[in-house]
């Protein structure tokens, strides 16, 4: 079973705010698109761990 912040986490990595900001010069909306890419990973990766974990 995936863990719902894998789930979680892959979606917000494929969020399209970074390249939306960045083509129409929005470094507010380039930034956040950023931010959530990160949230994303970081969301992505305790949810592998929570996995790995439960599969010991």
């Amino acid at each position: 079973m995936v863990d719902k912040n894998r789930i979680i986490g892959s979606a917000k990595e494929a969020t399209v705010k970074q390249a939306v900001g960045k083509t129409i010069g929005d470094t507010k909306l380039e930034a956040e698109g950023t931010a959530d890419n990160v949230e994303g990973k970081v969301q992505n990766a305790i949810g592998g761990l929570k996995g790995a974990l439960k599969g010991k």
